[in-house]
């Protein structure tokens, strides 16, 4: 293979940048030109493509957010607009793609690889850990690392002013930012979707936590877990307490990337470049058991999300 594309799409997470140097360093150790697609999907559809250089990606490892940008595209859900993009790939004499997203960013890969002939690589870079055939995805670790600093600072305040404190963070149907964030940052309670939850024995729990002088509590929720202004009006009618909202929103998107995805990007890039240059059918990178792994795109969507009951349990332990 002589000629590949990188691009992101779908949601930004923090590590995309790094997996972007990662797949244009490793092209260029093997000879292979690079181009990187401004805006994913739409940017291919559109002709928006742009040489790499090694220089290219200087100064990107420790940046959030991706500089390629990145795009809903519903044009490439037709097939029209998967076929413009296979002619922009041919004009430029692109024959594979790394494409960095989720699950929509896997899905418009295997479209352009059935309908095609293109060889696509998926990178798993979405913050929600949603994606059941690898342990990982990238920018999630990143994310809770943001949650975390939300929660040290919010507990200063709250413990100052004997308060409950409930933080949303993102998760529609995955719950793991809230569930690790919560275990990590000592939440004593943790709502997710996975989990059904009483309310009552929530409020129990607290009326009983300040019987013992336990004065401040935090409860982490994942959006798709409730409606926090239920949640909230629930405590105060069972209580007489008044938790104190704060959505992290967006935030979590950003910010500098951990240690950990700086280093999952670099493997990921490398990998998916490998894939390629082997010529090998189109799939999905990931990680399993700390081990880069490929995986069939059927595979990828087959798999089912296994939920760790296990930390889940430790978080309520731990949580008393």
């Amino acid at each position: 293979m002589k000629k590949i594309a990188v691009l992101t799409s779908g949601g930004d997470a923090p590590g995309m940048n790094a997996c972007i140097r990662a797949v244009v360093r490793t092209a260029l150790y093997y000879n292979i030109d690079v181009y990187g697609v401004e805006r994913g999907w739409a940017g291919l559809i559109d002709g928006n493509l742009t040489r790499m250089e090694t220089r290219s990606v200087s100064g990107l490892i420790h940046k959030g957010g991706t500089f390629l940008k990145t795009a809903r595209c519903p044009e490439f859900v037709e097939l029209e607009g998967q076929r413009r993009a296979a002619e922009t790939l041919a004009a430029y004499g692109i024959e594979g793609v790394v494409a960095i997203g989720g699950d929509g960013t896997f899905r418009g890969a295997v479209d352009l690889s059935n309908n095609f002939g293109v060889k696509v690589v998926g990178v798993p870079g979405t913050i929600d850990n949603d994606l059941a055939y690898t342990d990982y995805t990238l920018g999630f670790d990143s994310a809770v690392n943001t949650v975390l600093w939300a929660m040290n600072n919010l507990r200063d305040t709250m413990t100052s002013h004997d308060r409950v404190s409930l933080l949303e963070v993102m998760g529609r149907r995955c719950g793991d930012i809230a569930l690790y964030a919560g275990v990590a940052g000592g939440a004593e309670y943790v709502l997710v979707p996975e989990v059904p939850y009483d309310l009552d024995e929530i409020a129990s729990s607290i009326r009983k936590s300040r019987m013992r002088g336990k004065t401040s509590n935090m409860i982490i929720l994942a959006e798709g877990a409730g409606n926090r202004e239920e949640i909230c009006a629930a405590i105060r009618d069972k209580t007489g307490i008044d938790p104190k909202v704060t959505v992290l929103g967006h935030i979590q998107r950003g910010g500098s990337p951990t240690m950990s995805d700086r280093i999952l990007a670099g493997k990921f890039g490398v990998k998916a470049v490998e894939v390629l240059r082997e010529e090998k059918d189109s799939c999905a990178v990931g990680i399993r058991n700390n081990k880069i792994v490929t995986v069939p795109f059927p595979d990828v969507f087959s798999a089912e999300k296994r939920f760790d009951k296990s930390l889940y349990e430790t978080s309520k332990i731990l949580g008393l």
